[in-house]
């Protein structure tokens, strides 16, 4: 693609949602160039006029002209305008409707809930218990779908045996486990899901995004025990593990 001029996207250098349309970009070879707004900047009105929601990510592509915004309107305009020989994702038929159901589930099961237990565990300004216990249930229930489903197809993704923009959805969430539940391992209970993952963390892709957020000072599936010691909870003994 070397006569794609590089697409503009607004991130941060921290959370999931934005380098799941970075990691989209890698994978299609797609030439970009990553800015990071400061809070003052995305609530300007000139960025307000690119995102009413004055959030990240977004992007400008000077090829097209296209101004957008939403992780998954991005990916899948990504999608539709460089991945027409159907690298990605299905051009048609079932599989097509499969990948973008696994999508939504990403967004509205397990960004959901990995997103509210980071919040309570790092944000909140009260210990709430009864938080702490629905969501760490929730995320384990949203491991244990994606494993059942992987053993019963038998198939190494999420909709066959070939890599897909569904899977790639979930690598960097899945990478938030070491941090919203410290010492748990999901591969002692759920190995199919735990070779799936191996997988999509093998890819050039995701190393490359890996390396990116360590040398931003945002390591991906590791345990950041500083950020975690300095936490509220942490150093409440009656907090329950």
């Amino acid at each position: 693609m070397s006569d794609i001029k590089p697409i503009i996207l607004y991130t941060i250098d921290r959370g999931p949602v934005p380098w799941r349309v970075t990691i989209i970009l890698e994978e299609l070879k797609i030439p970009y160039e990553s800015q990071f707004p400061s809070t003052e900047e995305l609530n300007s009105e000139a960025y307000k006029e690119l995102n009413p929601n004055s959030k990240v990510p977004s992007i400008e592509d000077p090829n097209t002209g296209m101004r957008l915004w939403e992780a998954g309107a991005i990916i899948l305009y990504l999608l539709d305008t460089y991945d027409k020989s159907g690298t990605l994702h299905s051009l048609s038929g079932p599989d097509k409707y499969q990948e973008l159901a696994w999508m939504w589930f990403n967004v509205s099961e397990q960004h959901m809930y990995y997103s509210q237990m980071a919040w309570f565990l790092y944000k909140h300004p009260e210990h709430v218990q009864s938080a702490f216990d629905r969501y760490e249930w929730t995320i384990k229930r949203t491991i244990r779908v994606l494993d059942d489903h992987l053993r019963k197809t038998g198939t190494s993704y999420l909709t066959g045996n070939k890599l897909t923009f569904a899977d790639l959805t979930f690598a960097l969430a899945n990478e938030m486990v070491p941090q919203i539940l410290p010492g748990y391992d999901p591969s002692k209970e759920y190995p199919h899901y735990a070779k799936w993952n191996s997988l999509l963390v093998s890819q050039p892709s995701y190393k490359k995004i890996a390396a990116d957020r360590a040398a931003l000072g945002q390591p991906l599936g590791k345990v950041d025990q500083k950020h975690i010691d300095a936490h509220i909870w942490r150093k409440d003994l009656n907090h329950k593990w």
